[in-house]
């Protein structure tokens, strides 16, 4: 029987789709052209649904880059998954649904068929996240759903509100919208992009495997609120300076926690949500098109450094701690050049692709004045990215390995090394390509040259930090150390408001059960009662005919 690789058709095919939508991208940005195409599905009325596919120079070029990293990332599982069972390919089908939906939420311009690609990747997500059906996933993709159904509770009120202007497509009535509706639609993508109060559920969904994790946390999941809020961009309502403190709050919290963590996947995940505070608070200071292009920018490197992770983890036994990852420099040397070439990117190191988006939106946020606290937050921050940077830099080339004596691991795996080559290719070139071909850089930027010089330095000093801190032999407040291993206790925070609520809604019992009395409850329960009754009455219906006639025959008597 003829055995199908489908991880290599798929690979091949979205990687061919990938090239073709940027060619589109470049097209429709030297025309400066868009295409709208509409399908009509039902007139009611006054009411008209129509479903609706958008394509600019910003959906295709996005539609590229989720592309090609879905097509490293299912090459990538060729290895790392195994291609001869059925349930890796279980896990194919999976991935390839997950970009579907994405590529739903891309093109769509209207809040009805978003909300196809919105549900669709919350759903798919889950299956994702307990692929490995432990209680440890199972609990991690509880949280994750329940999270981002919150989201979608503020989408579907904004689509029945939405209905008075018309219809349903925002793009026509973004200067037209009450404020209210914009805060509906940030709140909805703080959920989606794990924005505080809802970023327990980020280091959770790395239960997940590593290539579910390098496309959901680079590309898709937590990016589809950022490109939502990108689309919904309003000028005089995104300048809000309590969303911009929510956002900065996060990427300080963030950044500051993955210096106290041990498991790999978590530390990058953590690195992730900072990197989405980043992009967040930059929209809330209205440079749209920075957010855009850190976004892409990010997507690249944040897949590469997750792929290399899951080498990582791969030829450790699985094993995810990295104080077990010592010397693993000179077992697998060019994963750890690759690994340690998107932790530079990450950092912002001049001439690499992050350092292209970080440097501008620093530079105007500058410009921008933000205030000294604001600043203060947001340099600092930078400060701590660099910091657990090299912690991871530490660990993974410099301490001597503390793993098993007769483990022996080389790189063999032509195909994972195939993968993140691309990837360290397009981390590396990917930034100034995008850069020249969006003219982002032709705004002039006028500071001092002390403030101009202040990331490079807070780039230095952070990493000087993160080397002191892994010479530590012991933490000195293990309280603190124990409060930041769990993200300021954010998951305790969601258990006292279920539990306050929950027995806020138990001494109002009575007031609750009504509703389920006379409700849904109570009439399903009548309607049992009743249908029992007649299957009793049709079986037994020569007895109780008999039994009848003896009582009346008593009575008569």
């Amino acid at each position: 029987m003829l055995k199908f690789n489908y991880y290599f058709y798929w690979g091949v095919l979205l990687m061919l789709f990938s090239w073709i939508f940027f060619f589109g991208f470049l097209y429709l940005i030297l025309m400066n052209s868009s295409y709208f195409l509409e399908w009509k599905i039902l007139e009611l009325n006054s009411l008209s649904i129509y479903y609706i596919i958008f394509f600019d120079w910003i959906s295709t070029l996005f539609i590229s880059v989720v592309l090609i990293i879905s097509s490293m990332v299912v090459i990538y599982s060729m290895n790392y998954m195994g291609v001869g069972s059925y349930s890796s390919n279980r896990f194919l089908f999976l991935v390839i649904l997950f970009v579907l939906s994405m590529l739903l939420m891309i093109i769509s311009p209207n809040l009805l068929s978003i909300l196809l690609g919105w549900d669709g990747l919350g759903l798919v997500s889950y299956c994702l996240v307990i692929y490995f059906n432990s209680m440890k996933s199972y609990l991690a993709g509880l949280i994750t759903c329940l999270t981002n159904r919150l989201g979608d509770i503020g989408l579907l009120i904004s689509i029945s509100w939405m209905m008075s202007f018309g219809g349903w497509h925002f793009i026509f009535y973004v200067d037209l919208f009450n404020s209210l509706l914009f805060y509906m639609i940030i709140i909805s993508s703080f959920t989606k992009s794990a924005q505080i109060p809802f970023s327990s559920w980020l280091p959770a969904a790395m239960a997940a495997p590593t290539p579910v994790s390098a496309l959901v946390h680079s590309s898709t999941l937590v990016t589809a609120g950022v490109y939502l809020l990108i689309r919904f961009f309003n000028q005089e309502m995104f300048n809000n300076n309590y969303f911009l403190f929510l956002s900065l709050l996060t990427m300080f919290m963030s950044s500051f926690c993955a210096n106290y963590e041990f498991d790999l996947k978590k530390i990058i995940a953590l690195s992730t949500l900072s990197q989405l505070g980043l992009m967040m608070s930059c929209l809330f200071l209205g440079f749209v098109n920075l957010s855009f292009f850190h976004l892409l920018s990010h997507a690249m490197f944040k897949s590469l450094l997750f792929l290399c992770a899951g080498i990582f983890i791969f030829y450790m036994n699985n094993n995810q701690d990295i104080r077990f990852m010592g010397s693993v420099c000179n077992f697998l040397p060019f994963c750890t050049a690759c690994f340690n070439l998107s932790n530079l990117t990450l950092c912002g190191i001049p001439f690499l692709s992050g350092f292209y988006s970080k440097d501008l939106i620093l530079e105007m946020s500058l410009v921008y004045s933000m205030g000294l606290i604001m600043n203060f937050i947001f340099f600092i921050s930078l400060g701590f990215t660099c910091s657990y940077t090299m912690r991871l830099f530490y660990y993974s080339m410099m301490i001597n390995s503390k793993n098993k004596t007769h483990m022996f691991f080389y790189e063999e795996k032509l195909i994972m090394k195939f993968s993140i080559f691309l990837l360290t290719l397009f981390s590396v070139i990917f930034g100034c390509l995008i850069l020249w071909t969006l003219m982002i850089n032709v705004m002039l930027i006028f500071i001092p040259f002390h403030l101009k010089i202040l990331p490079l330095i807070l780039v230095f000093l952070g990493g000087w930090v993160g080397w002191s801190m892994c010479e530590y032999k012991g933490f000195l407040f293990n309280k603190f150390f124990y409060m930041s291993m769990n993200m300021w206790f954010m998951f305790s925070y969601s258990n006292y408001m279920y539990k306050y609520l929950y027995t806020f809604s138990d001494s109002y019992k009575n007031n609750l059960n009504w509703g389920d009395f006379y409700g849904a409850m109570g009439i399903s329960f009548y309607f049992l009662k009743i249908s029992n009754y007649f299957q009793f009455y049709s079986n037994n219906s020569i007895k109780i005919m008999f039994f009848s006639f003896f009582v009346w025959l008593i009575i008569i008597l």
